[in-house]
């Protein structure tokens, strides 16, 4: 399995029951999530990098993160030879899937939950590679050509766990975001956030006064329990992030990182949490509401339960398992010759 940090490498979490009774490794980045799993699992790292950051002006550190990848990929495919490489994005694990389609790995390309009106730019280019292509939205999967599509988000019934006045901020485990810090920051001193805040800041400079509980990074059994606890949840607009605070019953208010002020490579956080605020699940700080607004509708609002329930895709993909493992593998020199001649 392989996938970037956040939500990409969650979902690879959420579909356990299909490669748990196989041999298996992550690959992934070293950030908590990752760290977390590599406590219980065998785990590679490899440098995050994104064609994003040279739109954000970092061509250069974006080269040297790529080099890196590219070198730490090829040393592990040749290692650990993978028959089937089962990856949810995104772009620092382009070269995992390229080495190990070299190898003669069957490669499965599940396409972010985050995608739900375009395939994402790492579907696209990696597409090619990839023998299975699985679309989470069927918009998307019209303009992919995808295998086969499932969506899996399901709103829950029930009532939600007893929750504490307690508020939980981050702004999720890849990039820095000042402007949720902050806004937080204000809420508490001007009384807008009453109840005691938990905020996770990432790698971050900026330190935030005032505020009870501050943390660079939380480890993924923490957070989960802070998630149920939790009445509030304000977060950036990764899936990851916004998915687990729904499944755990909490008011969600979700500020989506933006383009043009350079908190990330493109808007497809304003994508995502436009789409979940039309379903009624969260309020969105955009330019049409700001925070203390947005902050009101949701303490005002019955809390909607949601989880993804990949039940159909757990089952597709573990019938493909099951018919790939029954198959002899090629040589890894022959199917190397074969792409060489196709290209």
């Amino acid at each position: 399995m392989c996938a970037s940090g956040g939500g990409h490498v969650r979902q690879l979490l959420d579909l356990e029951d299909v490669w748990r009774s196989h041999d298996f490794f992550f690959v992934t980045e070293d950030l908590a999530l990752g760290r977390s799993i590599a406590d219980q699992h065998p785990t590679h790292f490899v440098s995050h990098y994104a064609l994003g950051q040279a739109r954000l002006g970092a061509p250069f550190r974006m080269l040297l993160a790529a080099i890196r990848n590219l070198l730490q990929s090829f040393l592990i495919v040749i290692r650990q030879r993978p028959d089937v490489v089962l990856t949810t994005g995104a772009g620092s694990m382009f070269f995992v899937l390229l080495f190990a389609r070299l190898a003669g790995a069957k490669v499965v390309l599940v396409d972010s939950f985050a995608r739900f009106r375009a395939p994402s730019a790492f579907a696209r280019i990696a597409g090619p590679l990839a023998h299975v292509r699985v679309s989470q939205s069927a918009a998307a999967a019209d303009q992919w050509k995808a295998t086969k599509t499932f969506d899996p988000l399901q709103v829950l019934d029930g009532e939600r766990p007893v929750k504490e006045p307690l508020v939980f901020a981050t702004v999720g485990a890849t990039l820095p975001f000042d402007r949720l810090v902050r806004m937080v920051e204000d809420a508490k001193r001007e009384g807008v956030l009453p109840e005691r805040v938990i905020l996770q800041i990432g790698e971050s400079a900026y330190e935030p006064r005032g505020v009870e509980e501050v943390h660079a990074s939380i480890p993924f059994g923490e957070v989960k329990d802070i998630l149920r606890r939790a009445d509030i949840v304000v977060c950036h607009g990764g899936t990851g992030s916004l998915i687990t605070a729904l499944q755990n019953g909490c008011r969600v208010v979700a500020v989506p990182r933006l383009f043009d002020l350079g908190e990330h490579y493109d808007d497809h956080q304003m994508e995502v949490t436009s789409a979940f605020a039309e379903r009624g699940l969260l309020a969105v700080v955009d330019q049409n509401q700001d925070f203390a607004t947005a902050l009101a509708k949701v303490r005002a609002t019955t809390p909607v339960m949601a989880t993804t329930e990949p039940a159909a895709l757990r089952e597709y993909l573990g019938g493909l398992l099951a018919r790939w493992s029954s198959r002899p593998r090629r040589s890894a020199d022959a199917v190397f010759s074969s792409e060489v001649q196709r290209s």
